[in-house]
């Protein structure tokens, strides 16, 4: 196992880890919100289906660049209506004035992670990104890949 392989697995790992901890974090959420401001839990449930959708591309998907840009974007969604909600408050009079521990700081952290190794998965090596020796016009190859001429 190279080492691009081995960080792209770890970073999807996180990513996965923090999409279904956010899940889990707003399920919990989800029915009180509901009958406090029905808006903000319908926000959760559906920003919940994305991330659980988010997690199972980032395990599926060969290419998973949307799944992360989905996530990435998702998550500071999540952190920006958190922070407004405890600062100006948000549309229809929603305002918290505590965290909501546990539930307020993990989910921030959580969310915070993700976006880390979506920027992190970003600029990871590659696997055909190892330099290959330049070619070298008039050199034959042999079958064993030495630059020595066929006689």
């Amino acid at each position: 196992m190279n080492s691009a392989f081995a960080t792209e697995v770890a970073l999807r790992g996180v990513g996965v880890c923090c999409a279904v901890g956010n899940v889990v974090l707003h399920a919990v959420l989800v029915p009180d919100h509901l009958e406090e401001k029905f808006y903000i839990g319908v926000l959760f449930m559906v920003g919940g289906v994305v991330m659980l959708v988010v997690a199972a591309a980032l395990v599926a998907l060969a290419r998973p660049m949307v799944a992360w840009l989905t996530g990435a974007l998702v998550s500071l969604g999540m952190i920006v209506g958190f922070l407004l909600s405890r600062t100006v408050g948000l549309p229809d009079g929603y305002y918290e004035p505590g965290w909501e521990a546990p539930y307020g700081p993990v989910s921030l952290v959580v969310e915070g992670l993700f976006v880390l190794a979506f920027l992190a998965w970003l600029g990871r090596p590659t696997t055909g990104a190892e330099p290959r020796p330049p070619y070298t016009a008039g050199r034959m190859r042999t079958a064993y890949g030495q630059g020595m001429p066929k006689r």
